[in-house]
């Protein structure tokens, strides 16, 4: 009879041992939603420190409307029935002496640099500078912060860079170095935006990421708001005192944001980094949340699958997702299109406004208030605003305005030619806001 003990040893091993379940590890995106839970106050901190990048941000990409205005001037001879020189004269054909500025040289860069028979391509050099070193630094920044520097550094880094490039162009000697430095101020702000709005929608739940999102536009601006401010207690001063006065606390915040602003917990779990992760769930999460602050959190966290949740990122891998998700490609094209057009308005006509016969401080002011009630519509609408349809409602309204304005030449309609202008500003604000919100969807 054949011995029946290994069947039987076999039999109660297989019974002894328990059954594999295969257990479904919650993603990381969940479970940081779960960690962070509702808003609460250090959210709300760290998602308006961060925003406020745009005040700066802002301050430097209007400057120019103040430090290269051409100044106004006035004949010197008026008791002289010969001489040529009146209101309506041409300064470039009057002989110097005719002539003065209203104001000292040194209040703009046109009068000091004697600019103001040159072309308009020397003087709009610097704007121009500025804005092509936007467009290099986007291309050439904007993977860092996904990939070795992050949200954080990157934002601390760009602030820097477009605080120090700002306090030396108020040592400019001539235009060309004005302008240089001008193009380094764009290339080093040219993250601020992404990152600080990337980092602060990151740092709360997903229920109130549009409404943080649309904070950094509200501070966007009050820094273009406070520059006719500034630039108006400065009227008598040189045109390098505004830049210095920009610097600074541009200088002041760069600081802040690296010792006190958190960095996103996605970003370090994705790089590997899982306690400092740890360390910022906890330090942001409301104090009331059940998975807060105790030994659940940790070990709940601690029991991801980072390479589930991690992919090999480079300086080059966000460029492989678009080509690979083409849905996203097609959405950012369709963005980069209506932000080509609605770019040209809302950009240009700021920048423009010194060659309107009006007080110059005025109509930037009007032009920042305009923009005030579109953050705030957009702020408590945008979750009841579908991104797809609203979009080419304010497309087509912006470019009928502009048309309007470009068409309308009668210095007499100038009270409604400005008008329009902060009918347009209002509705790419609108616009500007609802293009974000559809890429991030």
């Amino acid at each position: 009879m054949a011995d029946s003990t290994p069947l039987l040893s076999e039999l109660n091993l297989a019974d002894s041992e328990p059954p594999v379940l295969h257990t479904h590890l919650p993603s990381l995106d969940s479970t940081i939603e779960r960690c962070i839970g509702d808003f609460g106050w250090a959210q709300f901190l760290q998602a308006i420190l961060v925003s406020f990048s745009w005040f700066f941000d802002a301050q430097q990409t209007f400057i120019t409307v103040f430090t290269d205005a051409e100044p106004t001037w006035h004949c010197t001879q008026l008791t002289d029935r010969h001489s040529s020189c009146n209101s309506a004269s041409n300064i470039c054909q009057l002989p110097q002496n005719l002539w003065a500025w209203d104001r000292p040289k040194y209040t703009s860069t046109v009068s000091e640099w004697a600019l103001e028979c040159s072309s308009s391509l020397v003087t709009g050099l610097p704007a121009s500078a500025f804005f092509m070193g936007c467009l290099i630094g986007g291309l050439a920044l904007a993977t860092l912060a996904d990939t070795s520097l992050g949200r954080k550094n990157m934002l601390f880094l760009s602030c820097l860079m477009m605080s120090l490039s700002t306090f030396l162009t108020a040592f400019s000697t001539n235009i060309w170095m004005y302008s240089a430095l001008r193009f380094i101020t764009g290339f080093g702000r040219a993250t601020i935006g992404t990152s600080a709005l990337v980092l602060s929608t990151e740092l709360v739940g997903r229920r109130w990421r549009g409404q943080v999102g649309v904070i950094g536009f509200f501070c966007f601006t009050l820094g273009f708001l406070s520059l006719p401010a500034i630039a108006y207690s400065q009227r008598a001063h040189s045109w390098r005192s505004l830049y210095i006065w920009t610097s600074i606390p541009t200088f002041l915040y760069s600081i802040t944001v690296h010792f006190l602003v958190r960095e996103s917990p996605r970003w370090l779990f994705v790089r590997g980094r899982k306690e400092d992760a740890i360390a910022t769930l906890k330090c942001i999460a409301p104090i009331d949340s059940a998975t807060t602050k105790t030994p659940f959190t940790s070990s709940f966290i601690s029991s991801l699958s980072l390479e589930q949740e991690t992919w090999n990122v480079d300086l080059y891998s966000s460029i492989s997702v678009l080509v690979e998700r083409r849905w996203a490609f097609r959405r950012l094209s369709a963005v980069m299109a209506i932000g080509f057009g609605t770019g040209m308005v809302y950009y240009g006509m700021p920048l423009a406004l010194g060659s309107l016969n009006f007080n110059l401080y005025l109509s930037v002011t009007f032009n920042a208030l305009s923009e005030l009630p579109a953050s705030l519509i957009a702020f408590f609408f945008i979750d009841q605003m579908n991104r797809e349809n609203v979009t080419p409602c304010f497309h087509q309204p912006l470019w009928d305005l502009q048309h309007y304005v470009c068409a309308e030449r009668d210095e007499s309609n100038m009270d409604k030619i400005t008008n329009w202008v902060r009918a347009c500003v209002f509705f790419q604000r609108l616009l500007s806001v609802q293009c974000l919100a559809y890429i991030y969807d």
